[in-house]
């Protein structure tokens, strides 16, 4: 349980992390990708080794991770302090963190349509076997030069009882 809460909190960050270069650029390093996906990889594996990680091992998962969030805030806070009055000032509007939201899902939208085209490109200009028409089957030679004829009655078996005795 511990192990699969401290995995979707390292997810989060890592995420996080990720996109720190897209929403605040202030506040990104060059590096921060690499660590971000590190993270990433981290939350993966407690998430899904949750059930490994019994006694000492979670010990020292939750150790590791206190001291990663100690310096991870340590970071942080350098950065800020990096900063100057009028980019603070920038970070702390809302506006500015709707107008990077917005340009996440104007890159995405623009992600999804590259690769949409793609998808379109690999695809075969044919139709994949899905058509609109009934398939029929052609009718032989012989049914359609000659006309059907109806079936002849059976005719009634002699009664033998005028010629035997």
């Amino acid at each position: 349980m511990l192990a699969t809460l401290s995995g979707d909190v390292c997810l989060l960050f890592g995420l996080a992390l990720l996109l720190l270069p897209l929403l605040a650029v202030e506040l990104s390093r060059p590096r921060d990708g690499v660590w971000g996906a590190i993270v990433l990889l981290l939350g993966l594996v407690l998430v899904t080794s949750s059930d490994r990680l019994r006694g000492a091992p979670m010990l020292a998962v939750l150790c590791g991770g206190l001291l990663v969030s100690r310096l991870s805030a340590e970071v942080g806070q350098a950065r800020w302090r990096a900063l100057g009055e009028d980019e603070q000032a920038r970070l702390r509007s809302v506006d500015h963190w709707l107008t990077g939201l917005r340009q996440l899902g104007t890159a995405a939208g623009g992600l999804s349509e590259g690769l949409g085209g793609i998808a379109k490109q690999l695809k075969p200009a044919g139709k994949s076997g899905v058509s609109g028409k009934k398939w029929v089957r052609p009718e032989s030679v012989d049914t359609t030069q000659a006309e059907p004829s109806p079936m002849p009655e059976p005719s009634p078996e002699p009664t033998s009882s005028e010629g035997e005795d």
